[in-house]
């Protein structure tokens, strides 16, 4: 993975040293380069969607990919999202695996029923016979200043879909390992990015082993014993500061990055309520109808006799995202949360 100009040259008769597959990205170059990794792996891997080729992409998530792996693996697509869903579908029952990008994440809505309809159902349908390994990877949630249509958090809406895997990633790392994991799973997953943080940098390990470990398990980001927040994709920054603010008041806050929205890792959020008594579940998306109440759900049936308060969620509120000047009032802040968190301890 490294190149001979980034190896450490040694003097003559001393050891050579490693050269470190530890590199700080961005989260958006994270997602890059392990669709490369991917496309270097199996020749059955190509992407498809809209200005991904030169342009690499509205958010250059896909730069360099066409230039490397030509045309007819990175796909420039009409702006047709059902087509290039369908046609996805159909190229999956062939063998190949495909990665779509819709553009934006209001931008889904003409391709859902091939999402919902086609891509979740094909497996059940065929009992088992045919399997649909394809990725739709959607940039999502707030924070950038955009215009209608460009700022929506609709994991619910395919999370409630059974047959689909609906996974976010919150770090440069995990989305490096975990889009390599969502390519090489066998079942359809819809990948949210949480394009607020494409610009977030962190270390990434290049040669981190991929499995399934990050595409299925709950991450404990930080460890607490007073109050757990609940978070995934973008939240988890919020979910961190607000930790931090909580420190300075004497409060330990645990926070849990669930990465998988469906299915969710109960035993890891029940670990963690029964161990601090308190849940405050955070997102982007509506409170109403939204993640966070099966959350709020599962922790009731789980954990009643260990919970000191009852589970509270904070996120968007019941309305279509806001214009760009009023979106700070509609997303979660730090003190939102720990609003939350003191009418937690309040009871």
């Amino acid at each position: 993975m490294t190149t001979m100009a980034e190896r450490t040259h040694t003097t003559s008769g001393s050891a050579p040293e490693a050269a470190s597959s530890t590199k700080t990205l961005t989260l958006g170059k994270a997602v890059n380069e392990g669709l490369r990794a991917a496309m270097r792996h199996d020749d059955k891997v190509m992407l498809m969607g809209e200005d991904i080729g030169p342009l690499g992409g509205v958010f250059r998530v896909t730069d360099g990919l066409q230039a490397e792996f030509g045309e007819q693996r990175v796909v420039d697509t009409p702006l047709a999202e059902s087509g290039i869903v369908g046609t996805a579908i159909g190229l999956a029952m062939r063998g190949y695996r495909p990665v779509c990008e819709i553009q934006f994440d209001g931008f889904v809505f003409p391709a859902f029923n091939q999402i919902t309809t086609q891509l979740a159902k094909m497996h059940n349908r065929t009992r088992g016979a045919v399997s649909v390994p394809v990725v739709i990877r959607i940039p999502y949630g707030g924070g950038i200043g955009a215009v209608e249509h460009h700022s929506e958090s609709p994991e619910a809406l395919f999370a409630h879909t059974a047959g689909l895997r609906v996974v976010s990633p919150s770090s440069p790392q995990d989305a490096y390992t975990m889009i390599q994991e969502a390519i090489a799973c066998p079942d359809p997953v819809v990948f949210f990015e949480p394009k607020g943080r494409y610009w977030t940098k962190g270390p990434v390990d290049l040669d981190a082993p991929v499995g399934s470990a990050t595409l299925n398990s709950a991450h404990v980001v930080r460890a607490g014993t007073d109050v757990t927040l609940v978070a995934y994709g973008p939240s988890v920054e919020t979910a961190v500061k607000t930790a931090d603010a909580l420190a300075a008041e004497g409060r330990s806050a645990e926070v849990l990055d669930l990465r998988a929205v469906s299915p969710i890792d109960t035993a890891a959020v029940v670990a963690s309520v029964r161990k601090t008594g308190r849940c405050i579940v955070i997102h982007e998306a509506p409170v109403f109808f939204g993640a966070g109440a099966e959350i709020a759900a599962r922790v009731t049936e789980e954990c009643f006799y260990a919970l000191e308060a009852p589970v509270l969620r904070v996120g968007g509120f019941h309305t279509p995202y806001p214009v760009a000047k009023h979106e700070r009032e509609y997303l979660p802040s730090v003190d939102r949360v720990l609003d939350a968190v003191d009418r937690a301890f309040a009871h």
